[in-house]
């Protein structure tokens, strides 16, 4: 095959679906600019309001968007939210600072915590999904799981004081709902049974209630399973089926230790 032929290949593949990687670009500095905005001190508010409106204009054009409501009334939409996601994200780190020994300060939880960052952009990019729109709250999303880990669908359901600790590794599907002061640690998944895209419209994933401890690498699935208010999770274990309001769940593995009398 020769050169010409090969740009020929490419291009036919291209054409079948043209995609505009700008807009993934132009995305994460909308999601950057938005976050110094709410919370970096040397980051004037006034000033970046009409930066951030045109950014977010350009950006619904980008993903076909066709105004309606017009980009500007749904951008005064998601600014009159803000006031409340910023109250949720105060009560997030509040929830840090009393759960976590480790943590030192306020400073060190908006600076430093990885479950704090993915929570944040969790909660700025939830409305944009409620609002219907296309691709923006997943590439939001996507963009802090790239940067901490921690895979959160913009269309979950998360209540008030929410903490993940140390965070890596966490997902958390489109359909599943989680209640007020839940604890969660690395590697925790909170799943679909199966996947079938049937499944679609369908709540797929768990229900953690009030005042849940999901620990490391716990792993629970289905759409109609629901762990009840005041449980704690035991790690590794892996649940497919409802469990009772304050109960303790544990994952007991069996551990054999090779004796020099095995060996012979």
């Amino acid at each position: 095959m020769d050169l010409d032929q090969i740009i020929t290949e490419i291009k036919a593949c291209k054409s079948e679906n043209p995609l505009r990687f700008r807009l993934k670009r132009l995305m994460e500095s909308f999601t950057d600019r938005l976050f110094l905005m709410l919370f970096d001190c040397e980051t004037r508010v006034a000033t970046q309001i009409k930066p951030l409106e045109s950014e977010f204009e350009a950006i619904l054009l980008l993903c076909g968007w066709e105004s309606n409501p017009p980009c500007r009334d749904l951008w005064r939409t998601y600014m009159a939210e803000l006031p409340e996601i910023l109250r949720m994200l105060k009560l997030d780190a509040e929830a840090i600072a009393e759960c976590d020994p480790a943590s030192t300060s306020k400073k060190e939880i908006y600076l430093a915590y990885p479950g704090f960052y993915a929570t944040a952009i969790y909660r700025l990019a939830h409305p944009f999904y409620r609002y219907g729109l296309p691709l923006l709250p997943r590439l939001m999303t996507e963009y802090a799981h790239r940067q901490t880990g921690v895979d959160i669908n913009p269309g979950a359901q998360i209540g008030e004081s929410f903490f993940i600790d140390h965070a890596t590794g966490v997902v958390i599907g489109e359909t599943a709902k989680i209640a007020n002061n839940v604890k969660v640690y690395q590697g925790v998944t909170l799943g679909a049974l199966y996947v079938a895209k049937d499944l679609q419209k369908t709540k797929r994933h768990p229900t953690i209630e009030d005042n849940v401890t999901i620990y490391a690498n716990a792993t629970i699935l289905g759409g109609k399973t629901t762990i009840g208010a005041n449980s704690t999770i035991g790690g590794n274990a892996w649940i497919t089926q409802s469990v009772p309001p304050n109960s303790k769940v544990y994952h007991n593995p069996e551990i054999h230790i090779k004796t020099e009398e095995d060996a012979l």
